[in-house]
């Protein structure tokens, strides 16, 4: 078991490095690694940063992984395919306050839970505002309206139905998803080929302990600054808030957080929920009591909100997006 546990994980380090490869879209297999975007794969804005992809690990648990990657220029999808796919897609954006990317407990086991229902994951290696892109506040949303598009241009070869295709955001992650769903037809970036001619709505959201508002007293800071750096304007907080940007067209959406979080408080998902349902789209909220911040699966210890994954599937199932 520890020799199969070690081969898994050095499989997915070996899949999110390997940022220049490209899947060949008529083969989309587990670990097919998709370029977001065309020529060299860097992204655009990214040509002059002077990132370099890391991957470190924080853990000082051989078997419990912590692993975080930074100094992304090319953002990529890594593909997890079920042995029966049902045509639904999800993509899974993992958090880290926009400063890392946590590749652990909200990207790999994300897959490993909704593979055998099914579903297709993309895990999702975006771009961090902060590490010298030109209009950096813009590209985790340039990265997540991308990845829409690219599935759904490709939803025919690979098997996926392009009218069921979600979007999950975990803490940091779940700003760039709300995001996603509130403003998926604003243009932050100059189209770069066939893709960029579809929709990047997404069909339904999964947000886990989001970060939405970016108000003071209310985000998350570290968050915050780096996607705005420091003291940004009224004016910046509102743009950069997809609460105050949902319409009725926005996504259908489930949410799931811990009272007793202690980074983001729970009003930037209520706030979320609350701006759905103003406008009439179905959103489903589950507040537990205890679970803290960035609980994923593994880290729910046995608590109630360990529920969470079981309610997500009920959800998805009676909103028709699992058959």
């Amino acid at each position: 078991m520890a020799k199969a546990k070690m081969l898994f994980w050095g499989g997915i380090v070996a899949s999110l490095l390997m940022s220049s490869v490209v899947a060949n879209a008529e083969s989309i297999k587990t670990q097919s690694v998709i370029n977001l975007w065309p020529a060299d794969g860097v992204g655009p804005g990214s040509q002059g940063s002077p990132a370099q992809l890391t991957v470190t690990e924080r853990s000082k648990v051989p078997f419990w992984p912590d692993r975080v990657v930074t100094g992304i220029t090319r953002p990529n999808l890594t593909a997890f395919v079920p042995d029966r796919p049902n045509g639904v897609a999800v993509i899974a954006a993992p958090g880290g306050a926009y400063g890392r990317i946590v590749l652990d407990k909200e990207a790999a086991e994300m897959a490993r839970w909704l593979n055998p229902y099914g579903v297709t994951v993309f895990l999702l290696q975006y771009r961090l505002p902060g590490e010298g892109h030109a209009n950096g506040a813009d590209v985790p949303l340039q990265d997540g309206q991308r990845a829409i598009r690219v599935v759904r241009q490709h939803a025919k070869e690979w098997g996926l139905d392009p009218n069921r295709i979600g979007l999950l955001g975990a803490s940091a992650a779940g700003h760039l998803a709300a995001s996603v769903g509130a403003e998926f037809d604003k243009k932050v970036y100059e189209a770069q080929d066939d893709a960029d001619k579809l929709s990047a709505r997404p069909d339904f959201l999964l947000l886990l302990y989001p970060v939405v508002t970016m108000e003071t007293g209310y985000t998350h800071l570290e968050t915050r600054d780096n996607l705005l750096g420091k003291d940004p304007s009224a004016e910046r907080i509102a743009a950069y808030s997809p609460d105050l940007h949902i319409t009725k067209d926005s996504p259908k959406t489930f949410i799931v957080l811990a009272d007793d979080d202690p980074f983001v408080p729970s009003e930037n998902a209520i706030r979320y929920f609350q701006g759905l349902k103003k406008v009439g789209v179905q959103a489903e909220l589950h507040i537990f009591k205890d679970g803290g911040h960035g609980f994923g699966i593994r880290d729910t210890r046995q608590l109630p909100v360990s529920a969470w994954p079981n309610l997500a599937i009920d959800w998805m199932k009676s909103n028709g997006i699992l058959k």
